[in-house]
């Protein structure tokens, strides 16, 4: 039997283990504000998961009064668990200049980051230690980080400087696996844009790529339920931009090609061709000049 779209929404979820409700009040705490070059940020404490508070940052164009489209800005992991959200402010090893704060706010845009489980400020057990720990309890580590994220999102609709209708989700690596997961999760992202994180799991099993993720990334069961291909069809028809690089081990390019296959049938079943595109460049794991330049377009274009 065809499973509608939110049935689908609603199995790919029940995966992720045992969650908090997701009706639990968000409460926020202004911890500092300051006006930086372009921007403003505000340092914050997200109370999303009744478990541990979640440190964010939050910055606006400065001089601007109306509601603003935002982007949920979803750090890589790269195995340097100090950054965390300070990518935003601060960039990445493999990010092109400048950082996606000043991008982001010069272009009229709101942005939201967040720490996710044992990076950033939320740091201080290891990775392995939180999904076994979790393990224990019936929770899954990426779902728990999926989790916040999708409370991340209901914490923007609350803000009066936020146009919850124009809500875009984005990230490098790790950051681009939380993009397409959090938007094929939450209809009320309008805009995915993922960068070298688009893998198909059965092609990532074929090159023996497995330990190039980290263990944050395995749910169980999930290939039981679903291909990289379905979860990233319950995006469809809003807009979505994939941009990966072809000597990408994390991104095996037959891969590539099944989802990008799979992703066109779908859009134009859909009355939206336009709406998906995949770009693909001569490099590996990094984000090139021109893949910024098509994030830039994109983002003008659908947001």
């Amino acid at each position: 039997m065809n499973l509608s779209k939110d049935e689908q929404r609603e199995k790919l979820y029940r995966l992720l283990g045992d969650l908090p409700d997701r009706e639990l009040p968000v409460k926020v705490q202004m911890l500092a504000e300051e006006k930086r070059e372009g921007y403003y940020l505000e340092k914050l404490l997200l109370h999303l998961n009744g478990i541990e508070p979640v440190p964010a940052y939050f910055i606006r164009p400065k001089d601007v009064s109306v509601k603003l489209p935002a982007v949920l800005f979803n750090h890589s992991h790269g195995g340097n668990y100090a950054l965390g959200k300070d990518e935003l402010l601060r960039g990445n090893s493999y990010l092109q200049d400048p950082p996606y704060a000043e991008q982001l706010t010069r272009m009229g845009y709101a942005v939201l980051s967040i720490d996710a489980w044992g990076f950033g400020e939320r740091r201080g057990r290891s990775e392995s230690e939180l999904f076994k720990e979790m393990l224990w309890n019936g929770q899954v580590l990426w779902g728990m980080m999926v989790y916040d994220s999708l409370r991340a999102i209901d914490y923007l609709t609350t803000r009066d400087d936020v146009d919850e209708t124009r809500l875009a989700t984005l990230g490098m690596s790790m950051g681009s696996t939380m993009s397409w997961w959090t938007a094929a999760l939450d209809r009320r992202i309008r805009v995915c844009v993922d960068i070298c994180g688009l893998t198909d799991y059965q092609e990532l099993i074929h090159t023996r790529g497995l330990d190039g993720h980290g263990i944050y990334y395995y749910v169980p069961g999930l290939l039981k339920a679903f291909t990289s291909s379905d979860i990233n069809a319950l995006i469809a028809p809003r807009a979505h931009l994939g941009l990966a690089g072809n000597y990408d081990k994390l991104t095996p390019p037959a891969g590539l090609d099944r989802i990008d296959a799979h992703l066109r049938k779908i859009y134009q079943e859909e009355g939206r061709p336009e709406a998906w595109k995949l770009v693909r460049c001569p490099c590996g794991h990094l984000e090139t000049a021109e893949m910024r330049a098509e994030v830039i377009a994109f983002l003008k274009q659908w947001l």
